[in-house]
């Protein structure tokens, strides 16, 4: 049975004003993107994939076109609305792993779960589930200064995790990691795909890394091309 797709966007379009001069980011991009798809967005710098990726996850807004999730249209949110919904529904994977130097890997899991209203017993079973996910149960208790880059970044993946989000969204996720590392998160992202049924979108300029999703589009010039 046919599913309807979990993100649709529609003749997207994302322009930045640069001093006199109008920079096109995106030009009228149309795609959906099924339900359990890990999706690679791929091509040279400037190329519009991170801004794509920005726009679907409610970080940037379109200059024209539409974005849904789940059939909520995303640029139609007030500001305290798309920061309750993106907390809701989208975790994020970025290159710097942005954890709290003085938290441990436990309490940087834990960290959106502070914005639900969830009380700390919830939170602290969310918390064991999404670090256990990710292979680090035994790990909660470290800072970020005790562990590996790579299994920083799966820290970083079980904060995405923590809030059982429909769409996770990765930003060269590998880029600060060493070749074994980069490997073992990609699986990660890879089993969460195929395996726990989450829609990954996943910016890359690594081909290797690209191998690791179900379909790749490729922007240039902020147009997805063959």
């Amino acid at each position: 049975m046919a599913t309807d797709p979990i993100v649709q966007v529609r003749d997207l379009s994302k322009i930045y004003r640069q001093g006199d001069i109008d920079v096109t980011a995106l030009n009228r991009v149309s795609v959906d993107i099924q339900p359990g798809e890990f999706v690679v967005l791929m091509g040279p710098s400037g190329s519009g994939k991170s801004t794509l990726l920005h726009i679907v996850a409610g970080i940037d807004r379109p200059t024209t076109g539409d974005v849904l999730v789940q059939g909520i249209n995303v640029g139609n949110l007030t500001e305290s609305d798309l920061a309750t919904w993106r907390n809701q529904y989208v975790g994020f994977v970025f290159q710097s792993f942005n954890l709290i130097p003085v938290l441990t890997a436990a309490e940087n899991v834990e960290l959106p779960l502070l914005l639900t209203g969830l009380g700390r017993r919830e939170r602290q079973t969310q918390v064991t589930a999404a670090l256990e996910l990710v292979g680090l149960a035994d790990r909660s208790h470290h800072r970020p200064d005790q562990l590996s880059g790579g299994q920083q970044q799966r820290v970083a993946i079980a904060r995405a995790l923590v809030t059982d989000p429909v769409l996770i969204v990765a930003d060269e996720p590998t880029g600060n990691l060493d070749a074994k590392s980069a490997t073992d998160v990609l699986e990660l992202l890879r089993s969460l795909s195929s395996r726990a049924g989450k829609t990954v979108i996943m910016v890359t300029h690594d081909p290797k890394a690209a191998g690791y999703g179900t379909r790749s589009l490729h922007l240039e010039k902020g147009e997805i091309v063959a």
